[in-house]
């Protein structure tokens, strides 16, 4: 007996006023007997679906029980539908598009159009410009193994370039800043990781399946911690790279310095992803204190010279 056929059942009564045993039958490729027994299986879940014989018989949820479709809003259907198109982009499966089906079946024909406006207004791609292509078939990879709960083995680039063979135990798809993420317990690590999907290589899902463990939620948000370890440096960029500086600041740390420049107090921790962000901006950024970072910019660049000039 299969759950998602017991709730299309359950919708296409909702929808419709009756419907026969052998009309639900062709629909689902099933024979009318095993409707009968979908049928029951929903009367013991507590939907009461009657039955009626003769000519126009059928079955159809008792009409007290219906769902009015006016209980929801123009904007109740427009977010529904605008969160699961976002979806669709990146996680493809019957599930999704089943979903999307479900949610349309309750927009009344008058205010389909006005619900599709609204839909239109939002849009919520989740899919990247450019870059690493396997992103796409590693969410359906690991989806599969959540859903077996089925090891996964792959390779991983972590911090400095190591290369290291993993086998994780799947548990959490997590999306952060645009980038997608696997939160598994890592056989090599003995302890739950947070892997991101585009260092990963040669994803394998395995035969071998798990006990699920006591789950450990990843932890997302580090603004309280950012905070105490970031520190304000006085950088001067010209307003061409003023648009990317602004992914890393608000236009309130921006003082203008003649016509072309501006003065910008920029959140930074001295590590090398941050020395980086400078080096980013090329000729365009100047760091002009502390003196310490200054000099440590001036050293970076000195490098990066030497490596070209052997």
């Amino acid at each position: 007996m299969k759950i998602d056929r017991l709730v299309s059942i359950i919708m296409i009564l909702l929808d419709k006023r009756r419907i026969g045993a052998q009309e639900l039958a062709d629909m689902f490729e099933v024979s009318p007997r095993t409707i009968y027994r979908d049928i029951d299986a929903i009367n013991m879940a507590g939907i009461p679906v009657r039955g009626a014989s003769g000519v126009g018989g059928g079955f159809e949820i008792m009409p007290e029980y219906k769902i009015d479709k006016k209980v929801f809003s123009a904007a109740d259907l427009s977010v529904l539908l605008m969160g699961l198109s976002s979806l669709s982009n990146m996680i493809r499966g019957d599930e999704l598009v089943c979903a999307l089906a479900k949610v349309k079946s309750f927009i009344p024909a008058d205010r389909a159009k006005d619900i599709e406006l609204k839909v239109n207004q939002i849009c919520i791609d989740l899919s990247p410009w450019t870059g690493n292509r396997n992103i796409q078939p590693y969410l359906e990879i690991i989806k599969t193994a959540l859903q077996e709960s089925r090891l996964l083995a792959f390779e991983y680039i972590a911090h400095h370039g190591n290369k290291t063979e993993r086998t994780a135990e799947p548990y959490q798809l997590v999306l952060k800043s645009s980038h997608w993420y696997l939160q598994g317990y890592c056989h090599k690590r003995n302890a739950f990781r947070l892997f991101r999907l585009s260092r990963m290589s040669n994803l394998q899902i395995q035969e071998e399946t798990f006990t699920p463990r006591d789950y450990q939620k990843p932890t997302l948000n580090f603004a309280e911690m950012w905070e105490t370890m970031q520190t304000k440096i006085k950088i001067r960029i010209h307003k061409s790279v003023m648009d990317r500086v602004l992914d890393y600041c608000t236009y309130d740390d921006f003082s203008p310095d003649g016509n072309e420049h501006y003065i910008v107090s920029f959140p930074f921790i001295e590590n090398g992803y941050h020395y980086d962000i400078l080096l980013s901006f090329g000729n365009k950024c100047e760091c002009l204190e502390p003196l310490h970072i200054r000099t440590e910019m001036k050293r970076r660049i000195h490098d990066i010279a030497a490596m070209y000039e052997s």
